[in-house]
């Protein structure tokens, strides 16, 4: 279980500092947790902050009652966190069956990590020595990313809008690999996101706003209020948009 206490955090910007998380506090259990809000809500830092790539400026995050607040990205990648980022990485000079072999910690084979490839839509005889650089679009290279957390098999997986750019790959194969991961390892997947079929899926719900926590809970409990208040907001911008038309 994953938990986050009193979790505050300021960054400096051109106009002093801001501060973009505030008061945090919540406990992730194992399952599919969605973390949704308004862009800017701070969605990306809290799972920047729990990754361990930015260190929170007060509070404390307990992984399965262990202090991990001090953790490097190293230590809590070595103490079971994966992090899939919004902007997946480059590596120069390194292939597709290089990254997955490093992310998985063992000495697999090219048929294991063709699998792996295979799991998020790709023909791994056409990726597995490709080098992960600017010839992947940005679609292959979050496929590649997901497949390299798939191989790591962490008890907390991390994905900041795995949606993102694989327009041609469906939601519903995407949500498949989730629950084979689940199924399979076990943990907490957390995935950042704003589309209704992966927030459909999940167990358990995070709304982020102005960088608060709004709302946390079963998806049941959740789903229905945030519908309301998104309905809510577009019938707001439309009447806007009619009285600038008129």
């Amino acid at each position: 279980m994953l938990e986050l206490k009193n979790i505050c955090f300021s960054a400096p910007t051109d106009n002093g500092v801001k501060e973009i998380l505030k008061d945090i506090s919540l406990k992730i259990e194992d399952g599919f947790t969605a973390i949704t809000g308004p862009n800017g809500g701070g969605k990306s830092t809290i799972a920047k902050i729990i990754s361990g790539v930015y260190k929170p400026t007060s509070g404390k995050i307990f992984l399965d009652g262990v202090d991990i607040t001090d953790y490097s990205v190293t230590e809590r990648a070595k103490a079971g966190i994966s992090f899939g980022f919004q902007t997946p990485v480059k590596f120069k000079g390194i292939t597709v069956n290089d990254i997955i072999r490093i992310a998985s910690g063992r000495d697999i084979t090219v048929s294991d990590a063709c699998d792996y490839l295979s799991q998020v839509g790709l023909c791994a005889r056409d990726y597995i020595d490709r080098e992960i650089n600017a010839s992947l679009s940005g679609g292959e290279l979050k496929r590649i990313e997901i497949a390299s957390v798939l191989a790591r098999g962490t008890k907390v997986s991390i994905f900041d809008e795995p949606e993102a750019g694989i327009d041609l790959w469906s939601f519903g194969s995407l949500i498949k690999v989730f629950e084979r991961m689940h199924e399979k390892i076990g943990g907490s997947i957390i995935i950042i996101s704003h589309q209704e079929r992966i927030l459909d899926t999940a167990d358990n719900i995070i709304v982020l706003s102005a960088g608060k926590l709004k709302a946390y809970g079963p998806k049941s409990e959740i789903l229905p209020d945030l519908y309301d208040s998104m309905n809510n907001t577009c019938k707001v911008l439309s009447d806007s948009m009619k009285e600038v038309t008129v």
